[in-house]
């Protein structure tokens, strides 16, 4: 029986199965993105740059509609569009929604 590492376990789930079977390309969870900060992307299609953030706390005051927050995304944002990134922004309710995947699908496309 082989076991998976919490390292693995940690990067899979159900939304990254979807885009598997459903765009066909490999999303990564928690990819690290940056050659010196420690920032990642909630989810990522490397091979197309393409990073997607699900903004939670959107209703609460959670972490990204505070200031420092807002101000930290803002900067991580503006690195990753340096790097080469498109990225988008979605809250946790339209994560497994019909059109985020549409949206990956149009960027991975090229549409």
């Amino acid at each position: 029986m082989k076991f998976l590492s919490s390292d693995t376990v940690k990067k899979t789930d159900v939304f990254t199965a979807i885009c598997k079977a459903d765009l066909n390309v490999e999303v990564v969870k928690e990819y690290l993105f940056h050659p010196v900060r420690k920032w990642r992307f909630d989810y990522a299609i490397p091979a197309h740059k393409i990073a997607l953030e699900v903004e939670g706390g959107v209703w609460t005051q959670g972490r990204h509609t505070r200031p420092q927050g807002f101000i930290g995304d803002i900067e991580k944002y503006n690195q990753a569009t340096l790097l080469g990134w498109k990225v988008f922004r979605v809250t946790p309710d339209e994560l497994m929604k019909t059109k985020t995947l549409t949206l990956l699908k149009q960027a991975v496309s090229g549409q």
